[in-house]
């Protein structure tokens, strides 16, 4: 079973890997006494997330998600970054592949399915919705820095 490797800490950052893409498969998320997901990895506290959680997920040909689900607060973000597949919400169905995003509100029924025949590799991000205001727009909160670069 792989495990995420912590790369750096420090005062306001921690890095850590969660290996090559393709090796995502190679996680395994107990969810209960009986219960594992292979191929899925949250690491969101591992890296010490205040705002959001995220996962890694790799589903073989043929295999979806298990389960619709819906969430109470979070909202989520899917990326497809690898394969293709059928993504439905709310009983719609529709085509996803490489470069695809879909945001789901917490009410939104979801699941994704590998129809391809290549391993399926997405990001999910969630965080609460409706938490982000104007003030919140990346121009409004990013602060750029009258500093020299060193490397």
């Amino acid at each position: 079973m792989k495990e995420i490797e912590t790369i750096q800490v420090g005062k306001n950052f921690s890095a850590v890997s969660v290996g090559k893409m393709n090796e995502i498969i190679e996680h395994v998320l107990p969810m209960g006494p009986d219960i594992f997901i292979q191929g899925k990895v949250f690491a969101g506290q591992s890296v010490g997330a205040t705002g959001s959680e995220f996962s890694f997920q790799t589903l073989v040909p043929g295999q979806d998600s298990g389960f619709l689900h819906t969430h109470k607060t979070h909202e989520e973000l899917y990326f497809i970054l690898k394969g293709e597949g059928l993504y439905q919400v709310d009983g719609d169905i529709f085509p996803v592949s490489e470069g695809t995003i879909i945001r789901v509100a917490p009410d939104g029924k979801r699941a994704l399915k590998n129809t391809g025949k290549q391993n399926l590799t997405m990001l999910c991000i969630q965080y609460k919705a409706n938490a982000f205001t104007e003030a919140d727009s990346p121009m409004a909160d990013g602060v750029i820095l009258q500093e020299e670069l060193e490397w």
